[in-house]
């Protein structure tokens, strides 16, 4: 990647603008591969879910994940690179296509500020292979046309353009100077605001994707349990809900986002109309200045209706064997698979509660610091999937999954995020979450199964964490 100093351009008017892009197409025709040319431009104030809502176009491919509690989101739509992989080797495909399209970027601009500069955004589902006709394909990667963030109080937005050695000047000059007054200063105002009505569909009709299957499937697995095939399993549901008008999926996302202040709330659109969105608690890990961030979250009660039963749900929760022993088997696989590729993790010495709205968890913070010569994605493919989505041992588990399940988990449990090119990374798990089509909406949750496990009380959790989608779709 060539980096383009501020100081060269120090004039930001069309004629710079010029200047820069000329550059970029001289580069193109030498190597004679097209360039991305990369302008990241510091602003005075901008939303990204409400720019993602102005801008949002049902066939462009979408990128959206805000932590409310961290003051960070960040958005990005329209793909100016894009690419789709399958089989063991995806994450390993997914940052050669990145490496590449790095190879040939150049980029100017405001590059001190956070989420500045090209971001890659990434959707990986759970298995690595998927049934014909899934939603999406088990990998997927894009470099956005248009992106913007937010930042505890610091906005940016980042511009990238293709440039092929037979570009047209006079026309990437128009477009981009266009898109750089615009997002200078964004005017909400612009887009019609739908009335209240269209937000919520007034019928719907709720569905099971496989009736009469998840209880008996967990008492399935309990007896696998008690024969040794696995130490732990994690089983879903899912439900259909169909209604009488198309869903709108920024707003439940928004609503997502205003309740569920602590969780990351996203929305990854594959560009054919479908919406993957949520609201996870799951960070899978965050690497920032070369350390990395990861989290064991397993274990589960109920929010009580007052103080008082609350403090005794949260009381059981850290005193239940089965939870505790859920939780140690997420944690210290976590810790095996980082130890795999050379990095050397720390928890914390006992879990804490994780409270959300809804429901609270058990979670153990751990700590790793995370050297040039390993990637991201080589991280990201050891430990995708812990044992919160999957099970331990994994190899073990991971097959009897499917079978027992009878679904095809698409993205629900798979990993969605971003990585930029200073080995920087963000990658959530994809739970507490729905696949928006139209009229048709996929919610799906699940429930780790050990010994001790009790299906009546696995079905009511996996009702429990559907609760946000559903509050946030049709309550």
């Amino acid at each position: 990647m060539q980096i383009i100093p501020s100081s060269m351009l120090p004039e930001r008017d069309q004629d710079a603008l010029r200047v820069f892009l000329e550059g970029c197409r001289e580069s193109a025709r030498a190597k004679q591969h097209f360039q991305i040319a990369s302008i990241s431009l510091a602003v005075k104030h901008i939303a990204p879910l409400a720019v993602l809502g102005s801008i949002y176009e049902p066939n462009e491919l979408h990128f959206y994940i805000e932590r409310a509690a961290d003051e960070e989101a960040l958005a990005g739509a329209e793909a100016v690179a894009e690419a789709t992989f399958s089989g063991v080797d995806r994450f390993a495909q997914a940052q050669a296509f990145a490496d590449e399209i790095m190879d040939n970027t150049i980029v100017v601009g405001d590059l001190n500020e956070p989420f500045t500069g090209p971001h890659f955004f990434t959707a990986f589902t759970f298995n690595d292979t998927v049934p014909e006709g899934s939603a999406f394909a088990p990998a997927t990667i894009f470099l956005p046309r248009w992106q913007v963030s937010r930042v505890k109080g610091k906005y940016g937005a980042v511009a990238n353009i293709r440039i092929d050695p037979d570009a047209d000047l006079d026309q990437l000059v128009a477009r981009v100077w266009g898109a750089y007054q615009k997002f200078s200063i964004f005017d909400y105002s612009s887009t019609p605001v739908e009335p209240a009505p269209a937000v919520k569909p007034t019928t719907v009709q709720r569905s099971e994707l496989a009736p009469d299957v998840y209880s008996r499937a967990v008492t399935e697995a309990l007896q696998d349990i008690a024969n040794g095939a696995y130490e732990k399993i994690v089983l879903a549901r899912g439900i259909k809900l169909q209604a009488s008008e198309p869903w709108q999926p920024l707003h439940a996302l928004n609503c997502l986002r205003e309740r569920f202040a602590g969780c990351f709330t996203f929305s990854f659109g594959g560009g054919d109309g479908r919406s993957f969105i949520g609201a996870t608690p799951e960070r899978l890990l965050r690497i920032r200045n070369g350390q990395l961030l990861t989290e064991a979250i397993a274990g589960s009660a109920p929010r009580g209706e007052t103080a008082v039963e609350d403090a005794k749900f949260a009381r059981d929760l850290l005193d239940s064997d089965k939870d505790l022993h859920e939780h140690a088997c997420v944690r210290d696989s976590i810790l095996r698979r980082l130890k795999a590729v050379g990095v050397h993790g720390h928890a914390d010495s006992a879990p804490r509660l994780l409270p959300l709205a809804n429901v609270q968890h058990l979670q153990t913070a751990i700590e790793a610091e995370v050297g040039d010569d390993v990637h991201l994605l080589n991280i990201l493919q050891e430990m995708h999937p812990t044992p919160a989505v999957g099970g331990t041992p994994r190899e073990e588990a991971m097959p009897r999954i499917r079978e027992l399940e009878q679904l095809d988990r698409g993205l629900y449990s798979g990993v969605i995020g971003w990585f930029n090119h200073l080995n920087e990374g963000e990658m959530i798990v994809g739970i507490r979450s729905a696949l928006i089509e139209g009229t048709t909406a996929k919610l799906y949750a699940g429930a780790g199964i050990v010994e001790g496990s009790d299906p009546e009380r696995e079905t009511r959790e996996t009702e429990l964490k559907l609760r946000a989608l559903l509050d946030a779709l049709i309550a």
